[in-house]
């Protein structure tokens, strides 16, 4: 297992340094994700699906507007071709700006293939506008904030579907959660960056 510096255990301060730092860096991610993933749990489940669908398309998908989509298309009875088509379209800008990122991902070893997974607009928005902290590994700590954000989408996924499963809410318009989040997260950016 890589160490997140040199001559240090994950578990050690450096970890707890980069951790702390993610953590306070993602908050407004946590925020919108939580906000957002329950919306999304309670559409789908009121769209008819399975709750358990919501958490797996979490860790599986992991896109939040291919999400909404999908649970639509599944909803009236798409194909699974058209659905991963569709879902291919709609992305297709994390290709765009997930080349700006070649630089910062290139020597993270064996977690370049789940950082390019979880490069989501939210999570490309903070790496391109903090700095690790000093003495941690930058592809350590970009996988801290992606696994952290990550996991905010899936707590909101699983707790929109539990709510959605057990109580009765109507779910019109919280598909609109997804502008705002993006509102949000763009006022914030213009905010930390001028240029």
């Amino acid at each position: 297992m890589q160490s997140i510096r040199s001559g240090a255990e994950p578990g050690g301060a450096a970890f707890k340094s980069a951790f702390s730092a993610a953590f306070r860096a993602s908050i407004p991610v946590l925020l919108g994700y939580i906000s957002l993933g329950l919306a999304y749990g309670l559409v789908l489940v009121s769209q008819g699906l399975p709750w358990w669908l919501a958490p797996l398309s979490a860790i599986v998908v992991y896109a939040g507007a291919a999400q909404f989509m999908g649970a639509g298309l599944l909803s009236s009875g798409a194909g699974i071709l058209e659905l991963a088509l569709l879902t291919l379209i709609m992305n297709a800008r994390h290709m765009v700006y997930g080349l700006s990122m070649l630089g910062r991902y290139a020597n993270t070893g064996r977690l370049k293939p789940y950082l390019v997974f979880s490069l989501t607009d939210e999570t490309y928005g903070l790496l391109t506008t903090i700095d690790p902290p000093s003495g941690v590994a930058p592809g350590h700590f970009y996988a801290i904030v992606s696994a952290l954000n990550q996991s905010y989408w899936l707590l909101g996924c699983g707790l929109g579907a539990a709510l959605g499963a057990t109580l009765s809410i109507r779910a019109e318009g919280l598909d609109f959660t997804l502008s705002a989040l993006f509102t949000v997260l763009f006022i914030e950016q213009t905010k930390a960056i001028r240029s």
